[in-house]
């Protein structure tokens, strides 16, 4: 079990919520790797392959990216420029978390609830399934994800603008602690 490094992480109902969620659909990675492997000795060994299969490993790829974005965030695993960021301190890095879930996270999250609303709902209304023959009926189902990331990373920017705030408000006392490593 990872323990989060990010001081913007927050330890509240929301960030549970988002953890939760975040371990229990990293798990399909081993049902995704599982279900490749039976597909290829399906495939080379038996001769035989199904569409549906085949799609089911790119629906489980896709609900790990998407629903796990905002756990990757939560666990600081997203990507990040150091530049401005490494061996800082924890009240300077609580500033950049701010600003950067405030002017970049929410901004972004809130344009993709609004493009995808529609999008989504039209796939819901026809109950859209696979182009392909055999393929799985679940395509709406798969749009959804479009927006489950988003709600999901708001639910996790709560969090950390909460986290942020408290850091940024405790005071230094002039004993921040600084990640700096002393040269050798």
């Amino acid at each position: 079990m990872k323990t989060p490094q990010n001081p913007a992480v927050g330890s509240d109902l929301a960030a549970r919520a988002v953890s939760m969620i975040g371990r229990g659909v990293s798990w399909l990675t081993l049902a995704m790797v599982l279900l490749t492997f039976f597909i290829v000795v399906l495939r080379y060994g038996f001769n035989q392959g199904w569409i549906w299969l085949q799609e089911s490993v790119t629906y489980l790829h896709a609900m790990v990216f998407m629903v796990a974005a905002a756990w990757a965030f939560q666990t600081d695993d997203h990507v990040r420029v150091d530049i401005i960021y490494r061996g800082r301190s924890p009240r300077y890095k609580a500033w950049v978390n701010l600003l950067g879930t405030l002017l970049f996270l929410v901004p972004f999250s809130v344009f993709l609830l609004g493009v995808a609303w529609d999008y989504v709902a039209a796939s819901w209304s026809t109950m859209e399934g696979s182009r392909e023959a055999g393929g799985l009926p679940l395509v709406f189902a798969l749009k959804s994800l479009l927006l489950i990331l988003p709600a999901l990373l708001l639910l996790q920017s709560l969090s950390t603008l909460r986290a942020c705030t408290s850091q940024i408000r405790r005071p230094s006392g002039g004993t921040e602690n600084h990640d700096r490593q002393a040269p050798a």
